[in-house]
């Protein structure tokens, strides 16, 4: 039951880090995402939920799409930050791919340049509160 406690894996795929740093503080004593009943795993293969951070660029593509079939099914999708989410200050570059749902199906967009704590929180609650 996903909407229990679901695990979430965090992929950076480029970018200033401020998606990462804030996430990193999500699971801070003063955040607590793990409050919730929601764990935080290292390997993507065991997640539920994916938080997909930075600019998507041509490396990354074939990586991505890899570690999504790698999942279990069912499995969600968060596009956290303005770089994965519109392509950020990176969109324009050559080796941008663009928003990550042009690439693969996003569940729920994060929005921010970074996001706070709070808004992932949130977004990952209101994710499964759809879910139910």
């Amino acid at each position: 039951m996903i909407h229990k406690s679901p695990w979430v894996s965090f992929i950076d795929l480029g970018g200033c880090n401020g998606c990462t740093l804030e996430i990193i503080e999500a699971i801070t004593p003063k955040h607590d995402l793990e409050r919730f009943g929601i764990k935080i795993v290292g390997n993507p293969k065991h997640a539920d939920i994916l938080v997909v951070a930075g600019t998507i660029n041509t490396k990354s593509v074939e990586r991505l799409k890899t570690l999504i079939s790698q999942m279990s099914k069912p499995y969600y999708v968060i596009a956290m930050g303005s770089c994965a989410i519109s392509g950020g200050i990176s969109r324009l570059s050559y080796n941008s791919k663009g928003p990550l749902d042009k690439i693969i199906k996003v569940d729920m967009h994060v929005p921010g340049c970074p996001p706070k704590p709070e808004a992932l929180i949130h977004g990952i609650l209101k994710l499964l509160g759809g879910i139910k």
